[in-house]
């Protein structure tokens, strides 16, 4: 799996320049996504915007920075779910239309965007990316032409179906959205002189900021002269939080709609003893994603907690080698046995989740090599069964092992001696969440919005439904 966007955006009330705190709060936001960065401010009279491949150091530099002039602004990290990655998919989008100018970061995806899009360019619209932000965008300005900007964003999300956390800029105004169910998170947190919008809290923290509350499925919250302004654009039954930011996605310091995740992750690592017990000298983590997990599976269970597994924290993502012997010298490269600590152990093995299991194939060999004696995989969340549409760049159906094989197939695919998963209920029951309030659909086939050939649990209610 892939991570999904991260978003900022960032208000002061006087000629404060925002730039350097977008920055800053991007780098918090960088595990979100490794493609592309970008940064677009206004400094009351002229938005000014840079963006570009890569991480979020190598995309700006201090003199960068400081020509982005601006007390107001807003900033993105990606990784490609809609559209690929290039250039041209980097955001924020900034488009120019009669009344001025509006630049929009998104985090999230669109079930209808291409239906979307094919009834825009019939109107003779000109997309210059593959991105649904554009489409948004779109939409965005045509409504802009003829209301105000309260009633634009509320027809906006009239016609959008998916998942959307949004941070906008129209002109010098920074207006954030986010979707009716809530799929994405987003926070708001106050610093000096002004307020930050973030997809999560730890971008607050970097900034010494004040996490003030979520903002809540359905808001638009508009910032202008150091304050702010909220409106309840809709007020769904039931939310749809996407339950994998508890899971991987969201830093374990984050606060996500309420809820700590290391706490979180923590409880799962609890349940997930009780659930799957097992005797063995040892528990030990699948390197960064798992630790929090382990440490909780070791408190319940009093096996003690010990590294087995080494991680180069400066290899790249995109590491890729020709050839099954070159893999292998990849996965080695990312991650190394501790041997002394699991030579001739038994060990539980933690990891957050199995998607095509080759990965875990690859680890538990590895470390069999290294002479550990019996290795039982612990997985802290359910098996995957199916693919995400909002906003998550995950394998397809074909491709993810629980689809198609049992526990026992998979525990004999990943060469281990036994394999546990969460469960559904007891996952639940850790996040603190209730199943009704969480979008569950690649754990269990059905989805929070309509999904042309997938089932639906409900589907997301137009705003003349309430």
């Amino acid at each position: 799996m892939h991570e999904e966007c991260g978003v900022v955006g960032v208000s002061f009330k006087d000629e404060a320049p925002a730039a350097l705190s977008i920055y800053y709060a991007l780098y918090a936001l960088q595990h979100r996504g490794q493609e592309s960065a970008g940064i677009t401010v206004h400094d009351g009279t002229q938005v000014r915007t840079l963006k570009g491949m890569g991480l979020v150091p190598d995309v700006f530099n201090r003199g960068d920075i400081q020509k982005l002039k601006g007390h107001v602004g807003i900033g993105h990290v990606r990784y490609s779910t809609t559209g690929g990655s290039k250039i041209e998919n980097c955001q924020p989008l900034l488009v120019s239309f009669k009344s001025g100018t509006i630049a929009i970061a998104h985090n999230g995806n669109l079930v209808n965007s291409k239906e979307l899009r094919a009834e825009l360019e019939k109107e003779g619209r000109i997309f210059l990316s593959e991105s649904d932000t554009e489409v948004i965008a779109h939409l965005l300005v045509k409504r802009l032409m003829h209301s105000e900007l309260e009633d634009a964003v509320r027809e906006l999300m009239k016609r959008l179906v998916g998942s959307y956390s949004l941070a906008i800029l129209v002109d010098n105004k920074l207006v954030v959205v986010r979707d009716p169910l809530g799929i994405k998170p987003l926070c708001l947190g106050q610093i000096d002189n002004g307020y930050v919008v973030a997809s999560e809290s730890a971008a607050i923290d970097i900034l010494n900021g004040q996490l003030i509350r979520d903002v809540a499925p359905g808001e638009m919250i508009i910032f202008s002269n150091g304050s702010y302004e909220s409106k309840q654009l809709v007020r769904s039954r039931n939310y749809a939080h996407c339950v994998f930011e508890y899971i991987y996605f969201a830093r374990p310091d984050s606060v996500i709609d309420g809820h700590l995740v290391y706490d979180a992750r923590m409880r799962i690592g609890m349940t997930l003893f009780e659930e799957h017990p097992v005797n063995a000298e040892i528990v030990s983590p699948v390197p960064d994603s798992g630790i929090t997990y382990a440490i909780g599976f070791s408190k319940r269970s009093g096996i003690d907690y010990m590294e087995g597994l080494m991680k180069n924290r400066y290899i790249g993502r995109t590491f890729i080698m020709p050839g099954q012997d070159m893999r292998e010298t990849a996965v080695r490269l990312k991650l190394n046995t501790i041997k002394p600590n699991i030579q001739g152990k038994s060990i539980v093995l933690v990891d957050d989740s199995i998607v095509r299991g080759t990965t875990s194939r690859r680890i538990i060999n590895l470390m069999r090599k290294s002479g550990t004696r019996e290795i039982h995989m612990r997985v802290a969340s359910p098996p995957i069964i199916s693919p995400c549409y909002l906003g998550i760049d995950m394998a397809t159906r074909e491709e993810l092992v629980a689809a198609h094989k049992a526990v026992k197939g998979v525990e004999a695919l990943i060469n281990a001696d036994s394999l546990g998963y969460l469960s559904v209920d007891g996952l639940v029951k850790s996040i603190g969440i209730p199943l009704d309030d969480l979008c569950v659909g690649c754990l269990t086939g059905v989805y929070p919005v309509e999904i042309p050939g997938e089932q639906c649990a409900r589907r997301q209610l137009k705003l003349s439904e309430f």
